[in-house]
């Protein structure tokens, strides 16, 4: 699971994608930095036990305005909870190296 949540945030990070928290969109490395921040809060708390945890309890909304996140690449906005399971099963199928 750690592999996995390193693996999704790092691709975030380098994907040139933009990502919406509560109608402000942070770049990669930004939105990498406050869901590392809220994994390791998940963890401490032992409240994720897998990946698909971390992005239902973590990774899709905002714990302060209930909000749905989102991720925009290019012109296509989807809510990350998709964008990044997507990202999960590709990390799994072995689509992309070991390292990101």
């Amino acid at each position: 699971m750690v592999v996995e949540v390193r693996q999704l945030l790092t691709r975030l990070e380098q994907s040139g994608c933009s990502f919406n928290r509560n109608g402000t969109w942070y770049n990669g490395p930004e939105a990498k930095s406050h869901l590392q921040r809220k994994y390791d809060y998940l963890v401490k708390r032992n409240l994720v036990n897998s990946s698909e945890q971390f992005i239902e309890r973590g990774a899709s909304r905002s714990s302060f305005s209930g909000r749905a996140y989102t991720v925009r690449c290019g012109e296509q906005v989807e809510e990350s909870r998709s964008y990044l399971l997507r990202m999960l099963q590709r990390i799994r199928s072995g689509e992309f190296s070991a390292k990101p």
